[in-house]
């Protein structure tokens, strides 16, 4: 959320920073066929197996969460994306 916020207030070293940091974590989880592997650690501490046993999250948002997550950082990286080439 903060990228488009950095974004629209011409923050855009900020901006591209904290893109790199997100896209590290994409490559993580890409690398780990897109799952969090801090999932596995946590799964050693609990039988519980709901979709948000290892993440704050409500279950409905925990189930979707790379889905409106992604789409939302996809969204903020066409804004960055738009003002860096306008700029």
């Amino acid at each position: 959320m903060l990228i488009p916020i950095a974004t629209l207030r011409g923050e855009f070293v900020a901006a591209l920073w904290m893109s790199v940091f997100v896209w590290g974590e994409v490559l993580v989880l890409l690398l780990n066929r897109m799952r969090c592997p801090l999932t596995d650690i946590a799964a050693r501490y609990t039988t519980d197996r709901a979709d948000n046993f290892d993440i704050w999250l409500p279950r409905w948002l925990a189930r979707h969460n790379q889905r409106i997550f992604g789409t939302l950082f996809a969204a903020g990286q066409l804004l960055l994306g738009h003002a860096l080439l306008r700029d």
